[in-house]
């Protein structure tokens, strides 16, 4: 009797409301918007080639990557990138057991893409994903090796920069960490930096040798970003205030 009456308020309901999505519909719609947050982890403003950009999309987990496109994210028509994701629904609220579907849905990184644009629905490609080689390593800057080799100067005495640039030679750093040492009104400031493969933001560590003060330190990320300057050697010698 009870099975009878739940029956008959699902009827009631459907009739009510129109006609209700098939749990295939609904599951089809979870993935679309796995896919549209996909693209939401991809959206950005850099400059990237389309195997980065597929990579960036395997790299995310439950994401299969069926096809790249295009050759940069700023040329032409960007970077499109296939993609292959699940989703899942309740078959309905009588039956709580899930249902699950696999579908492929295009991503178009360009500079006209907007935040929570809507993947486009395609037949998956044949074939297994594809594959991408690891990222290469980015260069690491040695920090606690500066801060030991840096020279120790007591209060009242006078920094030598010739002493402060052979301490940064004898680190023998990567040739892909640029260094600047530069002297003013009695300190030195030491500036090391070089640019992670992904990230827009420059790795840098800052020092300053002053009477009775050798300071080492890596700016926010915030000033390390392109333009603000944080990773100049003035900023080693006249630091900027913290940002708010």
């Amino acid at each position: 009797m009870r099975r009878l009456v739940l029956i008959t308020l699902a009827v009631l309901l459907a009739g009510g409301c129109g006609v209700m999505p098939s749990p295939k519909d609904k599951a089809t719609d979870d993935a679309r918007d796995r896919a549209r947050r996909v693209g939401n982890r991809l959206y950005s403003g850099s400059v990237r080639p389309a195997q980065d950009v597929g990579h960036l999309a395997d790299d995310i987990e439950g994401v299969d990557v069926m096809r790249v496109t295009g050759t940069t994210t700023t040329q032409g028509d960007g970077v499109g990138v296939v993609i292959r994701v699940s989703g899942t629904a309740s078959k309905d609220w009588l039956e709580p057991e899930e249902i699950t579907v696999v579908r492929c849905f295009e991503l178009r990184i360009s500079p006209k893409t907007e935040w929570g644009d809507e993947p486009r629905d395609v037949d998956c490609p044949r074939g297994r994903p594809l594959t991408f080689k690891p990222w290469p390593k980015s260069v690491e800057i040695p920090y606690e090796r500066l801060r030991k080799a840096l020279p120790r100067v007591p209060r009242g005495g006078t920094v030598d920069e010739r002493k402060v640039r052979g301490a940064v030679a004898s680190l023998h750093l990567d040739p892909a960490i640029h260094t600047e040492v530069q002297a003013e009104e009695g300190v030195v400031g030491v500036s090391l930096r070089v640019k992670p493969y992904l990230d827009d933001a420059l790795d840098c560590a800052l020092a300053q040798v002053a009477p009775g003060r050798t300071s080492v330190w890596s700016p926010p990320k915030i000033q390390r970003m392109p333009g603000e300057g944080g990773c100049g050697v003035g900023n080693a010698i006249h630091p900027m205030p913290p940002p708010h």
